[in-house]
């Protein structure tokens, strides 16, 4: 059995983690604590705030005796909001505190862009501009090429957690690009686990949603690798090897 944790900002797509428990299988359990979100809103301040280490402490606990062997900050606002070297210092506080392995959803959209082989990106992004405009500049940091950045606008969580399908696959289409070899879908208050294979299938190529990475981010730390095809290219591809 592996047990893998996840500090979730108040309430919004948290349904999606005990769905991609049942397409992991029997053996892995995904344990998810909510923290406190504070104010409910996609602007800078408010996601520092969110992400500050008082917060991201309080879970730790109930984390640890869930018998937890990893850590994912699921938010990618509330990470990658702090800058590259900020979101790194995040994630070494967050494994100072809880004694395990940590990351965050951020740090899991690099990696998992890596992982599919792809350099290009375009993001689908439900946050207004200047936040959008935040990830696209971490990814960069990362070494990835966005080639295309669509920001809905969306302030809050809350109504970003009524999107449904049709939703989801405007906002995909909208942003893809021909030469886009992924399109990214970074917030965790978004539904998708449901729709990954149905977006994949519509746009020809793989989608990362930010609750999908989350947990490969997750098995990654406890290198573990799991095939499941329901949750997308991620969960069926072999890892690329780096020369």
């Amino acid at each position: 059995m592996t047990a893998l944790g996840f500090l979730y900002p108040g309430h919004a797509a948290e349904d999606d983690y005990p769905r991609m428990e049942q397409l992991l299988g029997s053996d892995v359990r995904l344990a998810v604590v909510h923290t406190d979100i504070g104010e409910d809103a996609h602007r800078v301040d408010a996601l520092l705030e969110m992400g500050s280490a008082e917060r991201l402490e309080a879970g730790v606990e109930e984390l640890r005796l869930s018998g937890a062997e990893a850590v994912v900050w699921a938010c990618t606002s509330g990470s990658f909001v702090r800058g590259w070297q900020g979101a790194h210092e995040q994630v070494r506080g967050l494994a100072r505190s809880a004694g395990l392995p940590a990351s965050s959803t951020s740090f899991a959209f690099a990696h998992a862009v890596q992982e599919i082989g792809a350099t290009r990106v375009a993001i689908g992004a439900t946050y207004p501009e200047d936040v959008a405009a935040l990830f696209a500049a971490f990814l960069k940091e990362a070494g990835t090429e966005v080639v295309a950045v669509s920001a809905s606008g969306v302030v809050t969580a809350a109504e970003v957690g009524t999107w449904e399908y049709d939703q989801v696959l405007a906002l995909a289409r909208d942003v893809d690009r021909p030469d886009a070899e992924a399109v990214l879908l970074p917030d965790t208050a978004l539904h998708t686990v449901a729709h990954i294979p149905d977006l994949e299938k519509e746009l020809g190529k793989p989608v990362l949603t930010a609750n999908q990475v989350s947990v490969r981010e997750a098995l990654r730390l406890t290198d573990r690798r799991v095939n499941a095809p329901r949750l997308g290219a991620l969960f069926t591809r072999e890892p690329i090897v780096q020369a």
